[in-house]
């Protein structure tokens, strides 16, 4: 696992697990995709989403990933993957475009098997930082 990253983005995301109603933990997904290539971007989203699912106890086919385009609260770039049944909370993420590429932040439920997500994201090709929150 990488940790190359810069402190702000590392900061920023830790600022986002701060204590709320729930623990969390998070990764920064670092892609090569650039500006024009929203549609892979995307795709790693939902496949780091599936594997959050997966390690967080849920099935992935019972899950959606909800881009917030009805909701004034979200940016562009915000989603979150909830459950079909009872909309519960799987993983949000910002999908951020910095210095030409887009790092994915996403943070999830601390009880997910942190390490396993993480591995399990660096497997798909990507390099990939945790972030605890404690």
């Amino acid at each position: 696992m990488s940790n190359a990253i810069d402190d702000d983005l590392y900061q920023r995301t830790r600022a986002l697990l701060e204590p709320g109603e729930i623990q969390l933990n998070g990764a920064i997904i670092h892609t090569e995709y650039d500006g024009s290539e929203d549609v892979q971007m995307m795709q790693a989203t939902i496949d780091a989403g599936d594997i959050i699912a997966g390690h967080s106890g849920y099935d992935p086919q019972d899950c959606y990933v909800y881009s917030g385009n009805d909701d004034t609260d979200f940016s562009s770039n915000q989603h979150q993957g909830l459950t079909l049944e009872d909309e519960e909370f799987v993983w949000e993420c910002q999908q951020l475009l910095r210095n030409g590429s887009f790092d994915i932040v996403i943070y999830y439920e601390g009880s997910a098997d942190h390490e396993a997500i993480l591995a399990d994201i660096e497997e798909l090709g990507f390099d990939v930082t945790g972030v605890k929150g404690d």
